[in-house]
């Protein structure tokens, strides 16, 4: 079988934070129930990931984040691809973040049975590889209501929460 044909991918991911980030994404879907990262900036010295939602978590959310994301890491998960057409795309991946001209053919990528979304980008093989995931700082930004007084200045209490993470003792291959 020939390799399918993606679009050009124009990042050199450092691959254990870029595994990483599928952990983190899916830890913060499954405590807070909201989308993957709305956008990411990720590299070797640090991470900086942006969730939307509805209110600022706690020290304690915030500390069983990190927990949740190095006991799934600990597990030493493999990480997988897989190629599927558009039309065998399965029910839990989202595609809103595809672009217009992605191919036909999309690559899966599987961290075990934790995390599974579209991606072209570069992984680790075995999630022990990533090393210790550490929270280095959070930020919270309420998001403005464009209503003008006297209403609300924040929409729902809803805000950008930014997650700033390092890794440490990641597999030295990478």
């Amino acid at each position: 079988m020939t390799e399918p044909i993606l679009n050009e991918h124009n990042k050199n991911e450092y691959q254990p934070a870029h595994t990483a980030e599928h952990i983190l994404n899916q830890t913060m879907i499954r405590m807070f129930g909201c989308e993957r990262s709305r956008n990411a900036h990720v590299e070797r010295k640090k991470s900086k990931l942006n969730y939307e939602l509805p209110f600022c978590p706690t020290d304690e959310q915030v500390e069983e984040i990190e927990r949740r994301v190095n006991e799934v890491i600990a597990a030493d998960l493999p990480v997988t691809l897989e190629f599927v057409t558009r039309d065998n795309i399965p029910a839990e991946v989202s595609l809103a973040k595809l672009p217009e001209d992605a191919s036909e053919t999309l690559r899966l990528v599987r961290v075990g049975d934790y995390d599974v979304c579209a991606c072209i980008g570069a992984h680790v093989e075995h999630t022990s590889e990533i090393g210790h995931f550490r929270i280095s700082s959070t930020s919270w930004t309420p998001n403005v209501s464009t209503t003008p007084p006297p209403y609300p200045a924040t929409a729902s209490g809803s805000g950008t929460f930014r997650i700033v993470f390092r890794l440490d003792g990641a597999n030295e291959k990478y």
